[in-house]
């Protein structure tokens, strides 16, 4: 810290899944000691994956993520460094990118820092819509999956009901539920 500025003490973000339409975002709060794995984790749950594929965190131009010793790149490990490192100005905006097959890329912007006292848990606040299915087929394969359920007389409409079931709604957002997945994760892990 340089003379009496503060680390922050936590962060409002919003996060919206790029390339879809109507957007699917998510607003939130986590704390400013909240390591790279630890806020992976998180968007995994307000989100709505299932964590089963690799992630990168980009700032600027550097990427954090877990290195792989035997496919060598300029990404650098995530382990042990903390968003607040990252993050000091209101309107910040860096990239989280989930599944390198299917390319879910997340613009997310930092609307908030929140000072005062601690922050000492993850909460969603608001959000819109469902998270596609894992392993979809990106977002074209997710408007295509979308089209073939909506539409009975689709070709592929049998096959996309039974892969997940006729349940899934796009447009639904249960904000309960992702606070109570939130609330499952030990602190240890989102910090770590």
């Amino acid at each position: 810290m340089r003379g009496s500025v503060q680390a922050p003490a936590g962060f409002q973000l919003r996060i919206e899944l790029k390339e879809i339409l109507p957007p699917i975002w998510r607003r939130l709060v986590v704390p400013g000691a909240i390591a790279l794995p630890g806020l992976h984790r998180v968007i995994q749950e307000v989100m709505g994956w299932e964590n089963y594929h690799l992630h990168i965190f980009r700032f600027g131009e550097k990427e954090y993520g877990v290195p792989d010793p035997d496919y060598p790149t300029e990404m650098r490990n995530e382990k042990g460094r903390c968003l607040r490192e990252f993050l000091r100005d209101e309107g910040v905006v860096f990239g989280y990118e989930y599944d390198f097959g299917n390319r879910w890329e997340h613009g997310i912007v930092v609307e908030r820092i929140v000072a005062g006292a601690e922050v000492t848990d993850a909460v969603c606040l608001e959000g819109g819509r469902s998270c596609p299915p894992e392993d979809v087929g990106g977002p074209s394969g997710y408007m295509d999956y979308l089209e073939a359920l909506r539409d009975p007389s689709h070709p592929d409409h049998r096959e996309k009901v039974e892969w997940r079931g006729p349940s899934f709604n796009p447009e639904r957002f249960d904000l309960a539920k992702i606070n109570l997945r939130l609330s499952h994760l030990p602190w240890s892990r989102r910090r770590s």
